[in-house]
């Protein structure tokens, strides 16, 4: 693929558990969940919307650190990653690795979740490309049944068609140094994802992030990480290179808003331009898409992109649908006063009236009447 990830079709979700009844707590887990979260949503970098990014902290049962996974599977198209930080436990029978909860026991695999089952979902999953980031420890006796087979854990992690990257380390301190706000492989996975890589290409491919993680942890005397792939995935581009980004660009929580606002214009303007060439069917998808895009504060954007798009519904025959959208606007009205509020209603009322459901529809035009009351300026 040419360019990044496409983010309305993927999905990423990040857990940690941070805090024990059994084991020695990992307070810096959190703040890697967080920030993580974060820079993956940060526009320069990726620009996954907040939506697409699960963060799961501290999943008490199997079913807090699955069900994520499974849905966030069912949903995306394009690419899903998964990433966990905190214990990890080997059977001392099977040598099959579990994922700790706050109340797993050391090894004892019933209280903790089998990495099988995270596979087991990853597999069935429909996106394209899969991504797997482990920042597990191994402590105590379950440090000592890895033995020389401890090189081999990426590949003992890996999915099929999937990329695996993981973080080994036999003991605490080497997962989580003391006075650092990360654990050590995932600060410098943050580090890299926030500065770039000088030397680097514009896009970062998953190969690139693991030598460059590993080459820093290195000179660090730090644990190493490993990788496992299959068929190529080595070259996804991931993320950009914030290293190449021009000087002075607006990066964060502002350019997100611009991005965000750009993406529902742009999507308004095509919709309109594939409507006028009479293919409202082709329009649909694009209107959803910026719908789904917009931003959370931006009311106005919402309203005139469900104007639109219950427009065209109606168009192709679709009106049930479009009284839909039209209801989900009219929720909206009463915190936004402006044109679109009014056409909301007057549009609602329309088609609730040619169904026969006459009574809803003098319920609408009251409330239109209301917000002209209100000051709006819209001709009703």
């Amino acid at each position: 693929m040419t360019g990044l990830p496409d983010p309305s079709t993927s999905r990423a979700v990040l857990i940690g558990t941070a805090g024990y009844r059994h084991l020695a707590a990992l307070p810096a887990v959190e703040a890697n969940v967080k920030d993580l979260a974060a820079e993956l949503c940060d526009a320069t970098i990726w620009g996954l919307p907040g939506q697409h990014c699960t963060t799961v902290l501290d999943p008490q049962h199997p079913a807090e650190l699955l069900d994520p996974v499974h849905r966030a599977g069912e949903e995306a198209t394009d690419t899903l990653l998964v990433y966990f930080a905190g214990h990890g436990m080997r059977d001392t029978a099977t040598d099959d690795l579990y994922l700790a909860l706050q109340g797993s026991r050391q090894n004892i695999g019933y209280t903790a979740v089998a990495y099988q089952q995270v596979r087991s979902a990853l597999r069935d999953s429909r996106a394209q490309r899969k991504v797997v980031v482990l920042d597990c420890c191994f402590s105590g006796r379950a440090a000592r049944t890895l033995g020389p087979e401890e090189e081999a854990f990426a590949e003992q992690a890996a999915v099929e068609g999937a990329y695996v990257l993981t973080a080994s380390p036999r003991d605490r301190a080497a997962l989580a140094p003391d006075g650092e706000r990360h654990t050590a492989f995932t600060g410098e996975l943050l580090r890299i994802l926030r500065d770039g890589v000088h030397d680097g290409p514009e896009l970062l491919d998953l190969d690139t992030l693991c030598r460059t993680m590993e080459a820093r942890l290195r000179s660090k005397n730090r644990p190493l990480p490993q990788s496992a792939q299959e068929r190529g995935m080595g070259r996804l581009r991931l993320v950009r290179n914030r290293a190449r980004a021009v000087a002075g660009t607006p990066a964060g929580p502002v350019l997100d808003a611009d991005v965000r606002a750009a993406m529902v214009a742009a999507g308004i303007g095509l919709a309109r331009s594939l409507r006028a060439a009479g293919r409202s069917g082709d329009a649909l998808p694009v209107l959803r898409l910026a719908l789904q895009e917009r931003a959370p504060d931006g009311e106005g954007d919402l309203l005139a992109v469900q104007l639109e798009l219950s427009e065209m519904l109606e168009e192709t025959g679709r009106t049930r649908e479009a009284i839909e959208v039209l209801e989900q606007a009219f929720h909206q009205v009463h915190r936004f006063y402006g044109p679109e509020s009014v056409q909301v209603c007057r549009r609602l009322a329309g088609l609730l009236q040619e169904s026969g459901n006459h009574i809803d529809a003098c319920v609408v035009l009251e409330h239109a009447l209301d917000l002209l009351e209100d000051g709006s300026r819209a001709p009703l």
